[in-house]
């Protein structure tokens, strides 16, 4: 909205900056950051006084990590509704409305909605039996396949969407992929990575702080594929308007930034499966539209690792009735191995910040 202020430089020449991308994005992400942490005390009192506690395992399901997590489990939930909130605003305020823009904004607000439901059937329930798992999983493919059609009907992306490339390969790999192919491809996205967040969601700071550097590496990523001349140089496809994905990523990187504030251990709050599924679903579907599907796998390893541990774990056990780690997802396991909580965020975090810098060197490697 503010970006229409850039009409009136004539009245007052500053005016002109809001015409500038890149400053557009550096104050999304500032104002998103003061609004979480401005927001964040009074959505953690509000949740606090309705009671919104995530009911936690117990030791007979668990077993000693329920002992370890014992100190959590007055800890409000739905703290998603903080960074929803936050980045919301920054976007409506900051970002030029295109169809990329408001595709992303649904995407997220769609899956805010179903990690809300989940988070308060938890709550109402008192367990954490949340939402039928095939109910999420229709609604993950409802959003999609309305995404999906909003971007093939509008004549912006009615043809690049269906383009596929491939990290370190120049050229496009298939110029028209058919609907038929299309639409599992990006509700594997979508599912895929708003599950594989909703995983890592287990100790305290650790899926927002690898959040963030997911954000550091898509946010370019999106600049570069809006911009004709970098585009070029880089080898990928040039996607007129996707530069204001980046002023999405920036107030993702900001909310994020601001929630961790609260987030951090000792968690103030859990942004709990309103927060996990949506900031997967936005990430990946920001991925999609930028052409970088494949190399989200590689910017966002920790969130990849975490899931295929899950998988391995359940594949294992179903086949051999063995387990592969003391439990999954993994972070679990060096809980268990006796690491302390802040040294497995903290190292995972680093991990993640190195598979950020791999997945934006990957753009060059072609």
């Amino acid at each position: 909205m503010l970006t229409y202020l850039e009409q009136f430089e004539s009245y007052w020449g500053p005016l002109r900056l809001f015409g500038y991308l890149s400053v557009r994005a550096v104050m999304a992400g500032l104002l998103s950051f003061i609004l979480a942490l401005v927001l964040g005390p009074r959505i953690i009192r509000f949740l606090r006084n309705l009671r919104m506690k995530e009911a936690g395992r117990s030791e007979e399901v668990v077993g000693q990590l329920a002992v370890l997590h014992s100190g959590k489990k007055d800890t409000p939930t739905m703290g998603g509704l903080i960074l929803f909130s936050s980045i919301s605003i920054s976007v409506f305020l900051f970002a030029k409305p295109n169809v990329y823009v408001i595709v992303a904004w649904f995407v997220y607000a769609g899956l805010t909605v179903i990690g809300f439901t989940d988070d308060y059937r938890k709550v109402s329930r008192k367990n954490s039996d949340g939402l039928n798992g095939r109910l999420k999983l229709l609604g993950q493919g409802l959003i999609a396949a309305v995404a999906l059609a909003i971007l093939l009907l509008h004549p912006m992306t009615a043809e690049s969407i269906r383009e596929l490339w491939l990290p370190f390969y120049k050229d496009v790999v298939v110029e028209t992929m058919p609907i038929w192919i299309l639409f599992p491809f990006l509700f594997l996205i979508l599912a895929g990575s708003s599950n594989a967040i909703n995983l890592t969601d287990g100790i305290d700071g650790l899926a927002i702080g690898c959040t963030v550097t997911s954000a550091l590496a898509i946010g370019p990523m999106a600049y570069f594929a809006g911009n004709a001349i970098i585009s070029d140089y880089l080898l990928i496809s040039f996607l007129p308007g996707t530069g204001e994905l980046a002023i999405f990523c920036s107030a993702l990187l900001g909310a994020s930034l601001g929630f961790l504030w609260y987030n951090a251990h000792p968690a103030e709050v859990f942004m709990g499966d309103t927060g996990s599924l949506a900031l997967g679903g936005l990430i990946g579907i920001i991925a999609f539209m930028i052409h970088q599907p494949f190399t989200l796998v590689i910017v966002g390893g920790i969130f990849v690792v975490e899931a295929v541990s899950v998988i391995l774990q359940v594949g294992s056990y179903k086949t051999r009735r063995k387990r592969i780690f003391l439990m999954a997802p993994i972070h679990h396991h060096f809980e268990l191995k006796g690491w302390n909580e802040n040294k497995v965020v903290i190292r995972f975090w680093i991990i993640s910040f190195l598979c950020a810098i791999a997945g934006l060197a990957s753009l060059r490697l072609r």
